[in-house]
């Protein structure tokens, strides 16, 4: 099963933007297995050049075919590419040198061919230019296809596969993806690339998701492996679990609207038409997603979700490896401000213990702020890294999952030791970071009283609180149509937080996927909360609805729904008024 498997992250460059989730396919090129043997009559080395002449017109015929076929499908980009191949085919300089290998050195033609290649290898990487380096994938993919015809074999064909495969390969050429069946591929990604290469053409004229230059994917993914290509950050996430699955469907939800909008008016305020403003903040789990919340108008990062840093590794992360990260995030000139949220670690999130015991339902067991607790010394190496990095620019401290005043008081506890540790060491920092809390626990909104007056700011994470709240598993597909963040039990407790931080003089964010939803947004401005921080490609959307809304609207849509029941009255008017106030943004599907 997928999610006994280890999750791991590759990086790579990315090429193709997109995101996809769905099953590794190998391709496993014909590449390695070349024989070697010695002609020593003369009528054998006549025999093998024969070989090697129809050897090398039997690729042309097939790369003919493939043009043929690409040509069919309307695909015009890659074809300038078969043309390139065709010609160094007919190159009299690589037939001449391969064929005098075969005479003067007395081997046969696969070994032949192999050493024009590696020769021609060894010019290109004398090269510097880039671009022209990265042509030499024409000669090699010649090289392999005329091997393919002197062994008398075919080139594997994806035709069998199920549907919505991610192809894995060391490269492809544009002759692979034509034998390809193209409707059933979701995504590539390939050891070796840039964005020039022919995975890269290939991929962003069939708009299919890619990330190339991964170096080790072919030897570290299996088929039938699950998933996700995120072919705008460059990453390739490999048996991710359902968690991350959900929060990358969302991504790609947002991805798809976000292609539609312009993006020239993203770095513009939000701001009401009667002046009152939101600070949006981003979503992150990467670092590599940075250049995205930017792009699509991110004022800061509003969410830094850490414990990705902890997959992919044999050994725990030093401090060394978290400050590097953190620094990174903090020192973007183009955000005001960082929220990095503490390690959401334990249960069944990616660090295992096997002095832990396996727990009924790991969500509400041994995990984030219960586990930095027990793991004190795990907590510490974070936390100096992020004091550390308070010197390079404005860091927040988000604490996850706190239930009761005794767990953020021990945790401002352990900060404040090893903030005076570091002031002994001479260490320099922000003396004046934020901390604040994640209200995603009942208990929490409760005694928001209690709790503000321990901290600087709140951050309601509406994906745990509204599980939590309705008693709902949000990954168990049985019941996930009772997750409904419109519930007037949901309303409720959001508005308690809010005015319960206003009252106490501190600011109120949200960094749940229900403040990403354009449809939720006056009823977010109606409930006063002074930061909104979702997924990157949400924002614009989000912003615009902001810009075209006035509070005095928002207030009176709010009041209206708290006099309501049910949550399907709720949606219903809220969903009527969003399709009347912003047309455009909620166009009316009817069939």
């Amino acid at each position: 099963m997928d999610t006994l498997k280890k999750t791991f992250v590759l990086k790579g460059t990315a090429v193709s933007p997109g995101m996809v989730i769905g099953k590794a396919y190998l391709f496993d090129r014909l590449d390695a297995q070349i024989s070697y043997y010695k002609l020593d009559d003369p009528l054998l080395i006549i025999k093998e050049i024969k070989r090697l002449r129809t050897a090398l017109l039997e690729s042309e015929k097939q790369l003919l075919e493939v043009k043929k076929k690409l040509s069919h499908l309307k695909v015009t980009e890659p074809l300038y590419i078969i043309d390139v191949q065709i010609m160094i085919l007919k190159d009299r300089r690589l037939q001449s040198r391969t064929i005098r290998y075969i005479r003067k050195m007395g081997v046969n033609a696969e070994w032949a061919v192999r050493m024009t290649v590696d020769k021609y290898r060894e010019i290109f990487d004398k090269i510097e230019d880039e671009y022209l380096k990265g042509r030499f994938s024409d000669i090699r993919n010649v090289g392999q296809m005329i091997l393919r015809n002197l062994g008398g074999e075919r080139r594997q064909v994806i035709s069998d596969i199920g549907e919505g495969v991610i192809i894995i390969s060391s490269d492809l050429s544009p002759a692979d993806t034509a034998q390809m069946k193209i409707e059933k591929v979701r995504g590539f990604a390939t050891d070796i690339g840039g964005k020039t290469s022919h995975t890269a053409i290939v991929a962003r004229s069939l708009e299919i998701p890619a990330v190339v230059g991964l170096e080790s994917i072919t030897r570290r993914v299996r088929t039938s492996d699950t998933l996700i290509i995120d072919g705008s950050a460059g990453l390739v996430i490999v048996n991710p679990d359902p968690e991350m699955i959900r929060r990358y469907e969302d991504k790609k939800r947002h991805f798809e609207e976000a292609k539609a909008i312009s993006l020239k008016d993203a770095a513009l305020p939000a701001v009401t038409r009667d002046d009152y403003h939101v600070s949006i903040g981003g979503n992150i789990e990467f670092i590599e997603e940075i250049p995205s919340a930017i792009t699509h108008g991110a004022d800061g990062i509003g969410l830094y979700r850490t414990e990705f840093i902890y997959i992919n590794r044999e050994h725990l992360p030093t401090e060394e490896d978290h400050f590097a990260n953190y620094k990174r995030v903090v020192e973007t000139e183009k955000l005001a401000w960082s929220t990095i949220r503490t390690f959401d670690l334990g249960g069944d999130k990616f660090l295992s213990d096997p002095k832990l015991a396996k727990e009924m339902n790991p969500q509400m067991g041994l995990r984030a702020i219960r586990f930095c607790l027990k793991e004190v010394e795990l907590f510490k190496i974070q936390l100096r890294a992020m004091i550390r990095a308070s010197a390079f620019g404005r860091i927040r401290i988000l604490f996850p999952m706190i239930s009761g005043i005794e767990e953020i008081r021990e945790a401002k506890r352990i900060l404040f030791e090893v903030r005076n540790d570091l002031l002994a060491q001479g260490v320099a920092f922000n003396d004046h970071i934020e901390i604040g809390v994640m209200i995603e626990v009942p208990s929490a909104v409760v005694i928001a009283d209690k709790l503000a007056r321990e901290v600087d700011f709140f951050s309601i994470g509406t994906n745990d609180l509204i599980q939590y709240a309705l008693a709902i598993d949000r990954v168990n597909e049985r019941v996930t149509y009772l997750y409904e963040p419109l519930h007037p039990a949901v309303l409720r407790l959001i508005r308690h937080v809010v005015k319960t931080g206003h009252r106490a003089g501190i600011r109120v964010a949200m960094c749940g996927e229900m403040a990403g939803e354009p449809a939720y947004t006056m009823i977010l401005l109606g409930l006063e909360l002074d930061e909104l921080s979702m997924n990157p490609l949400a924002i614009p959307r989000v912003k615009e609805i902001i810009r075209g809304s006035t509070m005095k609207e928002s207030r009176a849509l709010l009041k209206k729904v708290m006099t309501f029941s049910s949550a399907v009255e709720i949606r219903e008017y809220v969903e009527q008024t969003m399709r009347e106030r912003f047309p455009e943004e909620f166009q009316i599907n009817e069939q």
